[in-house]
């Protein structure tokens, strides 16, 4: 079996830190490999003993033998598998560690282009299928293995002409597995993308569950899955015809080579050229290595499957994210003033329509500036690139005079906090949702976020406080709330820089009046980038910038910009204006 060399590599580089339990582990199946030759090796003796009328001294103690062998046996089993358990989940253990390190390192393009389907295959279950997998298949083909070669010598030690005429009909036997294991690599691929999938509507079908009910989507969903899973109906049932027809070919095979042996031992033992004893060793040993030899043709498909699993892993830790990190890594505390500067910035998503082209602008220290411009025109852009989610296409963004592309990643992000528009809240409590902001902050900081973030009367008011379930993406707090434990997070984390992305265009408005106030705790002393859909928002902005077509085009206060003829603010205004009426408390 033929094992490409990164895999070899990938392989040897995790059984290495257990290599010497991997070795136990090997040494501990030799013995119940041997255990079908003790016994086809013990009938010889025996059988001999009582035909010749040399007495039943051997053939009275073989029960004790084979019941001691047999307890050795099972201690063997018993501590093999212990042994490889321990080491393949811990091999598994240690490459989940490095894929999800991996997957953590990844930049929002490989997710653009990735759906959660593939991400859970190749980063959770190929991982314990490499693995584990492969460890567990390993040892029953070993065992088998060892098994086998032993049948075969004492095969050989009875008749080895014998001995021939029967592993010619095995290998003719094991023949068709060459053609099954071709189906099987590409059959095997197809079932998993399939699964990845059936994963991907699920998850679809958990997050999108208000839409689905909402527009009466249950109909259409079920034909979807019905698609899914009647291609991995055929995939299986393709499967498990291919899998399935090697192995009554080799029972017929394997019976034609049983049924010459009782031909030929039909002449031999009478005419003395073969001992009875060693014609019963021969045939018991022939019979049991049939066992062995199917289960080695089941491990060879198992292992197969390991290793196309371990592939996928291997190209999963070999993608680099496409936002590299700086060259130089020396640890340094940097402290921002906040001066953003963007310098003729162009960039397109995967290479296709330019979003930005030739962006400038600057934002001093302490300033507060607006972002509006029509949908697609690029305003969260400039938060993707800012955040170091994409890197530039051409031209550069500082920060105070850097470029932050030769920031250290995760300092670059130290000195920005955002609020989105739907802020994304995990599974857990209120306190370790904020503390996100600052893990190691003192109950009195932790406090003083949640007072200025506007939540202190509302947490005193939950039997567990701080402590309260949030729920699964916050789904047990109204929008308001979510909104504002993460300003609560932002102002805990204390950067220099705040990015304000639509915080409050989701929100009715009782919910956006308390939100903004809070949002006022957070900007203060603090440069702000506010992307705004509702103008009014921007009343209080030190500057207005407008975008179109990938520049700025407009830049000045509200005032200035409102009363400025022509202008794209004063058409998005004026609009506005007309439409609030009748938006009011729908947005």
């Amino acid at each position: 079996m033929y094992v490409k060399r990164e895999l070899r590599s990938f392989f040897f580089a995790a059984i290495g830190p257990y290599a010497w339990l991997a070795l136990l582990g090997i040494i501990l199946t030799l013995p119940v490999g041997l255990f079908d030759a003790a016994i086809a090796s013990f009938l010889r003796p025996c059988i001999d003993s009582a035909v010749g009328g040399r007495g039943l001294a051997f053939a009275s103690s073989l029960p004790a033998i084979i019941v001691g062998f047999s307890s050795f046996q099972g201690i063997c089993i018993y501590s093999s598998s212990c042994v490889n358990a321990l080491v393949g989940n811990r091999i598994s253990l240690d490459v989940k560690k490095k894929l999800i390190g991996r997957l953590l390192a990844q930049d929002a393009s490989y997710f653009d282009g990735t759906d959660s389907g593939h991400v859970l295959l190749r980063f959770s279950k190929d991982a314990e299928t490499a693995c584990e997998g492969l460890v567990a298949h390993l040892r029953f083909f070993l065992t088998r293995m060892v098994s086998a070669i032993s049948l075969v010598a004492v095969m050989f030690f009875n008749s080895w002409w014998l001995a021939l005429i029967a592993l010619a009909f095995v290998a003719a036997a094991f023949y068709p597995l060459r053609f099954m294991r071709k189906k099987m690599r590409n059959l095997t691929g197809r079932r998993q993308l399939s699964g990845a999938s059936e994963t991907v509507f699920c998850n679809e079908c958990f997050s999108g569950s208000r839409t689905i009910a909402a527009y009466n989507l249950q109909r259409q969903m079920r034909k979807r899955h019905e698609a899914i899973a009647e291609e991995m109906f055929r995939v299986s049932m393709r499967m498990a015809r291919h899998s399935s027809w090697p192995s009554p070919v080799m029972h017929v095979v394997i019976s034609f080579g049983i049924a010459g042996i009782f031909i030929l031992g039909g002449y031999l033992v009478p005419s003395g050229l073969m001992g009875s004893g060693s014609f019963v060793a021969f045939v018991a040993a022939m019979l049991l290595l049939y066992t062995p030899i199917k289960g080695i043709g089941e491990n060879i498909a198992g292992i197969h499957s390991a290793l196309l699993a371990a592939e996928r892993v291997t190209e999963a830790l070999s993608i680099e994210p496409k936002v590299p990190a700086p060259a130089s890594r020396e640890a340094k505390a940097l402290q921002f003033k906040g001066q953003i500067t963007v310098e003729n910035v162009r960039f397109s998503y995967g290479g296709e329509r330019s979003v930005l082209r030739g962006l400038s602008l600057t934002i001093g220290k302490g300033e507060k500036v607006g972002i509006v411009g029509r949908s697609g025109c690029g305003k969260t852009t400039i938060t993707n690139l800012l955040l170091r989610l994409y890197d530039v296409s051409d031209g550069r963004i500082a920060i105070d005079g850097t470029d932050i592309r030769q920031i250290p990643i995760g300092d670059l992000r130290q000195s920005i906090a955002i609020v989105f528009q739907d802020n994304y809240l995990f599974s857990g409590t209120i306190r370790q949702n904020i503390l996100l902001g600052k893990p190691y902050a003192s109950d009195d900081e932790l406090r003083a976020a949640v007072d200025a973030a506007l939540l202190g009367e509302f947490v005193d008011s939950l039997p567990c406080g701080l402590d309260t379930e949030v729920g699964e993406r916050g789904s047990l707090l109204s929008g308001g709330q979510r909104q504002r434990v993460a300003i609560g997070r932002a102002i805990l984390k204390g950067a220099p820089i705040v990015i304000l992305d639509e915080a409050t265009s989701a929100l009715d408005t009782s919910s956006e009046e308390m939100v903004q106030r809070a949002l006022n705790n957070l900007m203060r002393e603090r440069t702000v980038i506010i992307i705004a859909h509702r103008l009014s928002t921007l009343s209080d902005a030190d500057r207005v910038v407008v975008i179109d077509g990938g520049r700025a085009i407009e830049s000045g206060s509200h005032g200035e910009l409102v009363a400025l003829p022509n202008g794209l603010y004063a058409a998005f205004h004026a609009r506005q204006n007309v439409t609030k009426p009748f938006s009011r408390g729908t947005s």
